[in-house]
């Protein structure tokens, strides 16, 4: 009692100092914040802001540790270091390797610590500045961060690029809650934009392959080494890729961080479906659109519309089922497309959002095969459209229940 009455009277002392948010912050992070409400009715849940957050990290953070493996492991193949076991999966020993991790480890760590640093640190002085309590909304985004972007990008584009989408993608518009945009996407779309030999290309999703490069074209007398990814593979006619099916989902192939295992995908999904913190409807719905897409390309294919020669015959002539397991489309559709501020907020404006966007992720993914993974440009433009949807449901719920309404009258 007496610790909460020190905290009381430390707040009331310094409740006009501009650092006191800060403070606040970092206090209700360590500890369960004390404050309770008096007055008036009001909910009693289990469940805040900060505990939502934190449910969606713990579905996030096998993705990061299997991340953390299969960097190393890429790494070592395509150097040459350890041989490639097609078909292996979880149960390729030489993938479960401490080597592998302590690689990946301190590949990745400096990606997390400069998301959270940077993103954190912006979230804090705007809530300095502004005289307002600092909200939880960055945990998810700055785990988001490490997971969708390539392995060796520079820190110091990642801080610019975290710094854009937090003032531009989110406190311009007034914080968490009241963004348009989603953040990491937001974060994303501006280095394809600045960064784009970064972002794209077959050598970003391995480690060390784009030094190697350089030394290459400097006259070092290294082979060069491929990191291309399915996808990209697919976009350039070659559809006899080194990996089996079971690799592509269990995750033993070159990608992004955390976009590879499409088996800890799903426990996530599952996971986040079971503790209510994700839509179900976006989920399903965002894959049943991309299996849509799917199927129409294939049937262009079958009905002979297009030949080999088409640079979309690749892509194109994939099995509809495929592109689930391929590329971060089952990634987007579990931690990206559910963003409960920038989704839809309707029960069918969800179904409608999630499979305009499986559909229109399929759609640039074939007809771009310069950069063959069109998901986060999909979630980004269905954002804009999401409050468009729910208008024009709610407007005919409206509108039916003035007609029956009428009838009954009548």
């Amino acid at each position: 009692m007496g610790l909460k009455n020190n905290l009381h009277n430390f707040r009331e002392k310094n409740k006009d100092k501009k650092w006191l948010p800060a403070f606040s912050a970092i206090h209700t992070f360590l500890y369960l914040p004390n404050e309770i409400t008096h007055n008036g009715t009001h909910i009693k849940a289990a469940d805040d802001l900060k505990r939502t957050m934190n449910i969606v990290i713990m579905a996030m953070v096998p993705c990061l540790l299997f991340g953390m493996f299969n960097a190393g492991y890429q790494h070592h193949v395509a150097f040459g270091e350890i041989d490639r076991v097609v078909g292996g999966g979880f149960f390729n020993s030489a993938f479960w390797t401490m080597d592998n991790f302590v690689l990946g480890f301190w590949k990745i760590l400096p990606l997390v610590v400069v998301s959270y640093g940077v993103g954190l640190a912006i979230e804090i002085l705007f809530a300095m500045k502004n005289s307002h309590e600092v909200e939880e909304g960055y945990l998810v985004t700055g785990m988001l961060v490490p997971l969708i972007v390539p392995i060796d990008i520079p820190l110091w584009m990642l801080a610019v690029a975290v710094a854009f989408g937090v003032v531009i993608g989110k406190e311009v518009f007034g914080g968490t809650g009241m963004n348009i945009l989603n953040p990491a996407l937001t974060i994303r779309a501006f280095l394809f934009f600045a960064y784009p030999t970064w972002m794209s290309g077959d050598k970003v999703w391995v480690h060390g392959a784009v030094e190697r490069d350089q030394m290459i074209a400097n006259g070092s007398n290294l082979d060069a080494i491929s990191g291309e990814t399915i996808l990209g593979s697919y976009a350039q006619g070659n559809t006899s890729v080194a990996y089996d099916y079971w690799d592509m989902f269990w995750g033993i192939i070159p990608g992004s961080v955390g976009e590879t295992s499409k088996f800890l995908i799903i426990i996530g999904a599952l996971f986040l479906i079971f503790t209510k913190v994700g839509s179900w409807r976006i989920i399903f719905s965002t894959l049943i659109g991309a299996l849509t897409m799917g199927l129409i390309f294939n049937g262009v294919v079958d009905a002979g519309w297009i030949g080999e020669s088409s640079k979309f015959y690749g892509l194109m002539n994939v099995p509809f089922w495929q592109h689930l397991i391929i590329g971060s489309i089952l990634f987007g559709a579990v931690y990206m497309a559910t963003d409960p501020v920038t989704a839809s907020q309707t029960n069918k404006g969800k179904w409608i959002y999630g499979f305009l966007i499986g559909f229109i992720s399929i759609m640039i993914r074939v007809f771009n095969p310069a950069y063959p993974e069109g998901v986060f440009l999909a979630i980004l433009l269905m954002n804009v459209f999401a409050p468009t949807i729910d208008h024009y449901v709610v407007q005919g719920n409206v509108k039916r229940r003035m007609k029956r309404l009428k009838v009954k009258t009548a």
